[in-house]
């Protein structure tokens, strides 16, 4: 089995060097298109998706143009909306979902894969540290020691409130809330809010996103309907008896009222006014 790289060691989380000279030529790559997209200034949506595609070394072709500017930023509705400046250490290493947001400010060390899933939305300020040291400062050694890392994976619809730190091995559930400066250390089920330092359960979302949540209130809705007696969840005959026929004495009120709902509103009620 061939040796493996010192890249190769860095996303499978073992110890790696990180100041050999391909990973330093990958971080510098990644510095310049950061500040290339930070400074690209009044540029259209198409120029920002080809920059952004540069930073995480993207080489997908962009779809070719639109007829109109409109039409042609639809074309780019579900790229991620990344604010600038933005810090990152290599891009490669990032996996964005649909319709993603980030504020401005943000910071991966993307040593190992950092997931961001689909329609979340990141604060300003946020950090997601998945690059870590040795606790042993003989082994850790400044830039002459080894490094290493765990994965971080956040999951769809979820909402990150500014100044947030994220270790690594975190992975937050769907749906989850993370309350503004709040360091999470841990992992998060879906569907939960946590905040603090170490970020800390609060409590869970109801949502019918959550089919747990839909469970349940399936079987309260089926609970209470068998409370409920079986005469009265049918219509008595003489109730519809009574609802299918019109008397005599109601017919000319029943009339009115038909001709009342092919009137316009507005014109029957300035005549009511005036009569």
């Amino acid at each position: 089995m061939p040796d493996l790289t010192e890249k190769e060691k860095a996303l499978r989380g073992e110890l790696y060097w990180a100041f050999v000279p391909e990973l330093v030529r990958d971080r510098r790559r990644c510095q310049h298109a950061c500040k290339r997209y930070t400074d690209a200034g009044e540029v259209s949506r198409r120029r920002l998706v080809e920059l952004w595609r540069d930073v995480v070394d993207d080489k997908t072709p962009l779809p070719p143009p639109a007829p109109t500017p409109e039409e042609d930023e639809a074309l780019f509705e579900d790229e991620p909306w990344v604010e600038g400046p933005v810090h990152i250490d290599y891009g490669t290493n990032l996996r964005f979902g649909k319709n993603v947001y980030v504020n401005f400010n943000a910071t991966f060390l993307d040593t190992c894969i950092i997931s961001i899933g689909s329609r979340t939305l990141i604060g300003p300020n946020v950090s997601f540290y998945s690059g870590t040291h040795p606790l042993d400062p003989e082994l850790r050694n400044g830039t002459k020691g080894p490094e290493l890392g765990k994965e971080i994976h956040v999951g769809e619809d979820c909402w990150i409130g500014g100044n947030v730190v994220i270790l690594p091995g975190v992975t937050l559930g769907k749906g989850v809330v993370v309350g503004a400066g709040s360091v999470v250390t841990k992992d998060v089920p879906p569907f939960h809010v946590v905040a603090g330092n170490p970020a800390r359960i609060l409590r869970r979302i109801e949502t019918n996103m959550d089919p747990e949540h839909r469970n349940q209130k399936a079987k309260h809705v089926d609970h209470e309907t068998a409370k409920v007696p079986e005469n009265e969840l049918t219509v008595p005959a003489a109730a519809k008896e009574a609802d299918s026929h019109v008397s005599g004495a109601e017919e000319p009120m029943a009339q009115l009222a038909r001709q009342l709902d092919k009137m316009d509103f507005d014109r029957y009620n300035d005549a009511f006014n005036k009569g």
